[in-house]
C-alpha cells in the first residue's frame, strides 16, 4: 500500500479472487510509512508530561492512516468494475477496551458486513482500529492490521485468512540474519504461537491467538507476488498455519529459530525472600499496564533476593520510574536497575515434546561460541534464552546449524508439507 500503484495491484489481486467466486472481506494497513509520519507529528508537539488525554489524541491521529488507505483501495476496485465500499472500525463497529494505543478487541459486530457481502460488494474494514464502549477511537499497536484481519474472518467465519505481507512465508528465521533459512510450506498454530510471542514480526501475536481461538486457517503470502499469478500457485507459494495433525511434524525437533531485540531487563535488588514479593513487583507493573515477558528470582542470602524480569524496550523508563518511586520504598529494595542491551533467542518445534536433550544442544552451542545465558524461560516446545544483544546474530545463526535448520527440506529426515 506504498502508492497509488501499488494499492491498484491489490485492487486487481482482490478482483482476481472476487470473479473465482469468492467473498471477499479485505483489512488494510496505512499507507507505507504514514502512521511513523503522523506519530512524529505528533511527537513535535508532546506535552512535557505526556497523559492519557494524549494518547487518546494519538489514537485518533494514527487510525486516519488506515481510514484513508482503505477509502483508496474502494475506489481502485471500482475502478476496476467491481462494487466496493469502506468502514473504519467504529462503523462496523468492533469494539474495543479503552486501552490507547495497545487496545484489545472485545467483540465484532458482523451484521453490517454480511448484509454488504450478499450485495456482492468487496467490504473494505480499517486495520489497526476500533472503538471503546464511550465510542473513542483505539489503535491495537503494531502490526494491529493483522490481528484485525483474524477477528474479522473469525467474526464471519471465514473459510480462510490471507495475510500479506512483505515476506513470502514464515521461515526457519529470519533470511536477513541466515541468508540459508528456508521458508515453512505448513507450520503447526502452536508453533507460530511461539514464533510470534519469541519476536518472529511476520505475525502480531494477538492475531494468531484470535487464530488458535476461533480456528481460523491463516496462510501468510507474499505482496509482492505479481497479481495475476495462478490463484493455486499463489497459496503454494505461501505458509499455512494449520490446526491439522500431522505426524510428519512431530517428527521435527526444532522448527525455527526466533529472536527478539527489543527486550530490556529490570532487577529490584535486594528485597526480602518472603511470599507475596513476586505479586507486589509484578501486581504494580502490570497495573502501570506492562506485559512482562521472562521472570526470574535468584537464591535467597541472609533473607534477601534478587528479582529479574523483561519487558519491551520501549516501557523500560516507565517501569524504573514505576518501580522506584512507588515499590522499592515499600519493600525496602537495595536498587533498582535497568539494561536495555539484551535480547531474547528461541528455538521452537513441537518435537522438542518427544526429544530430550534439546535444550542442553542449544546451550552447549552457545557455550561453544562463548555467549553467556543471563536468563532461561522453557515452554512444552519452545526453549528462550536472555544473551547480550551484541551476540544475537551469532547466536541465531549458530543455532540455525546446531539444528540443521540450513539444510534444503529434501535432505532433512521429515520433509515438511
Amino acid at each position: 500500500m506504498g502508492s497509488t500503484e501499488r494499492i491498484r495491484n491489490v485492487a486487481k489481486r482482490v478482483a482476481k479472487w472476487h470473479r473465482a467466486g469468492h467473498q471477499m472481506v479485505v483489512v488494510p494497513s496505512a499507507m507505507s510509512g504514514e502512521t511513523n509520519r503522523l506519530l512524529a507529528l505528533a511527537k513535535e508537539l508532546e506535552p512535557a508530561r505526556p497523559g492519557q488525554a494524549y494518547s487518546r489524541e494519538l489514537d485518533q491521529l494514527a487510525a486516519t492512516g488506515e481510514q484513508a488507505s482503505s477509502a483508496l483501495l474502494a475506489i481502485a476496485l471500482q475502478a476496476e468494475g467491481l462494487e466496493a465500499v469502506s468502514f473504519s472500525g467504529w462503523q462496523v463497529p468492533i469494539r474495543t477496551n479503552s486501552a490507547y494505543t495497545k487496545a484489545r478487541i472485545e467483540s465484532i459486530d458482523h451484521q453490517r458486513i454480511q448484509a454488504e457481502l450478499a450485495t456482492g460488494k468487496v467490504v473494505i474494514i480499517t486495520g489497526f482500529q476500533g472503538v471503546d464502549a464511550a465510542g473513542n477511537v483505539t489503535t491495537l499497536g503494531r502490526g494491529g492490521s493483522d490481528t484485525s484481519a483474524v477477528a474479522v474472518a473469525a467474526a464471519i467465519k471465514a473459510e480462510e485468512c490471507l495475510i500479506y505481507t512483505d515476506v513470502d512465508g514464515v521461515y526457519t528465521t529470519d533470511p536477513r540474519v541466515v541468508p540459508e533459512a528456508r521458508r515453512l510450506e505448513k507450520v503447526s498454530f502452536e508453533e507460530m504461537l511461539e514464533m510470534a510471542s519469541m519476536g518472529s514480526k511476520v505475525l502480531q501475536i494477538r492475531s494468531v491467538e484470535f487464530a488458535g481461538k476461533y480456528r481460523v486457517p491463516i496462510r501468510v503470502l507474499s505482496s509482492f507476488t505479481d497479481w495475476d499469478i495462478d490463484l493455486t500457485e499463489e497459496a503454494r507459494s505461501g505458509t499455512l498455519i494449520t490446526f491439522e495433525d500431522d505426524e510428519s511434524m512431530e517428527q521435527a525437533v526444532v522448527s525455527g529459530i526466533a529472536f527478539n531485540r527489543d527486550e530490556a531487563k529490570i532487577t529490584v535488588l535486594g528485597v526480602p525472600d518472603t511470599p507475596g514479593i513476586a505479586y507486589q513487583i509484578l501486581g504494580a507493573v502490570a497495573d502501570g499496564n506492562v506485559e512482562v515477558d521472562v521472570i526470574i528470582q535468584n537464591i535467597s542470602k541472609d533473607g534477601k533476593t534478587d528479582f529479574s524480569f523483561t519487558v519491551h524496550r520501549n516501557d523500560l523508563a516507565k517501569t524504573l520510574d514505576l518501580l522506584k518511586t512507588h515499590v522499592a520504598p515499600k519493600l525496602g529494595a537495595a536498587e533498582v536497575v535497568g539494561d536495555a542491551r539484551i535480547c531474547k533467542v528461541s528455538i521452537v518445534g513441537i518435537g522438542m515434546r518427544s526429544h530430550v536433550g534439546v535444550a542442553s544442544r542449544m546451550f552447549r552451542c552457545l557455550s561453544e561460541e562463548g555467549i553467556n545465558i543471563q536468563m532461561i524461560s522453557t515452554s512444552e516446545i519452545k526453549t528462550s534464552v536472555v544473551i547480550d544483544e551484541k551476540y544475537m546474530e551469532l547466536a541465531v545463526r549458530s543455532l540455525h546449524r546446531e539444528f540443521d535448520l540450513d539444510q534444503p527440506a529434501d535432505t532433512l529426515a521429515v520433509t515438511r508439507g
